[in-house]
């Protein structure tokens, strides 16, 4: 019965059977590396030599649990450190392996590229490496999820693996146990204890791909479609009275920036759809050209809010917004209750609008 489960299940997800890589054993000498930092080194386990103490964390952009424990690694660095422990964080994940709507609590994907960006937005005080390329050396360790923490001696034998502390929401953690490692092995007393559960995001092995290629098909057959909308109805959506964050992009087919970042729309829409958020479509487009309008946004997959604007488009743009120049593309972000946390004439940057949304809506469960 197991074995036709197990095969069911991958007719199911169009994958192969795998077998997950197992955490390494406690006793195990750590597994050596080398891989490229965000600082633009590489690194390997020898250029950790000098430190009386080992953390490697296994770690990455996307996953809430991970980003919740961001500042405390950073912690645990100002106060391990001057006592020669050295922590390292990797990300074990094949960004080709995560779908977008996985994305729904942050602005970065896995990509090396944005492990950069998160490098400096968030200061880390400790070598950030990638190992998505084809996560052989996470494979070797075995983390089971973002975060996980694997602790060596001075002899780089595993004392310790697990969770960082028993609390995934900053400031609920009751039992510490990495600190309580650290201590203990500083002092040379035995680890209180030396393996617990982890919980977070499942690693994104690159052989997981096919299940994040599966998306492509299953988005392909939403449905797509565009209503109209007068300025009183717009006047409505400006006062968001509901619980959402909305995001309305104001575009047309004959505007060329329109079509050009139109594409991040429907990302961003795929991303955070499934929090309290929601993407609205307006178009300028004449009357007699919504069918080419519907024609684009099908193409585009938009199977998000649309609206085709009926009236007077320079009373629009005053209902839109009285300081805007009238140019497309226009965008904005509105919080419940109609406060507008952005307003953008011109092409978004998608990857500050993202990180704007992200913050608002939460990153952390």
């Amino acid at each position: 019965m197991k074995t036709f489960l197990l095969i069911l299940a991958s007719l199911i997800w169009g994958e192969s059977l795998r077998v997950d890589p197992v955490p390494l054993a406690i006793g195990a000498p750590a597994p050596d590396f080398s891989l490229p930092g965000t600082d633009g080194k590489i690194y390997s386990l020898k250029d950790f030599s000098t430190a009386k103490i080992l953390v490697v964390v296994f770690t990455c952009n996307h996953c809430p649990t991970a980003q919740a424990y961001e500042d405390r690694i950073k912690q645990l660095v100002v106060d391990y450190k001057p006592k020669g422990v050295a922590l390292i964080a990797i990300s074990p994940n094949d960004p080709l392996s995560v779908r977008l709507d996985e994305l729904g609590y942050t602005d970065l994907n896995d990509s090396f590229d944005e492990m950069k960006i998160r490098y400096k937005d968030k200061q880390f005080n400790f070598p950030y490496l990638y190992d998505g390329e084809n996560s052989q050396a996470s494979k070797l360790y075995g983390p089971q999820a973002t975060p996980h923490v694997f602790i060596f001696d001075a002899e780089r034998k595993l004392k310790y693996t697990g969770r960082i502390d028993d609390g995934e929401k900053p400031g609920s953690a009751k039992t510490h146990d990495t600190r309580n490692t650290l201590d203990a092995l500083l002092n040379n007393q035995p680890v209180p204890v030396e393996k617990t559960k982890t919980f977070g995001c499942s690693i994104k092995w690159p052989d997981k791909r096919s299940y994040a290629e599966s998306a492509a098909g299953e988005w392909a057959k939403e449905k797509v479609e565009l209503q109209t909308i007068t300025r009183e109805g717009v006047a409505d959506l400006l006062q968001n009275n509901t619980t959402d964050y909305l995001l309305i992009n104001i575009w047309a087919t004959w505007c060329g920036p329109c079509v050009v970042e139109f594409p991040h729309f429907v990302d961003m829409n795929r991303m955070y759809r499934n929090r309290d958020f929601e993407l609205i479509t307006i178009s300028l487009d004449d009357a007699e050209r919504e069918p080419a309008a519907l024609k684009f946004l099908t193409r585009k997959q938009a199977s998000t809010k649309n609206f085709i604007f009926t009236g007077d488009k320079y009373k629009f743009i005053d209902t839109i917004d009285k300081k805007w120049e009238g140019a497309l593309p226009y965008t904005l972000f509105i919080a419940p209750g109609s406060k507008v946390l952005y307003a953008k004439q011109g092409i978004i940057d998608p990857i500050a609008l993202r990180k704007l949304i992200a913050d608002s809506i939460g990153r952390v469960y």
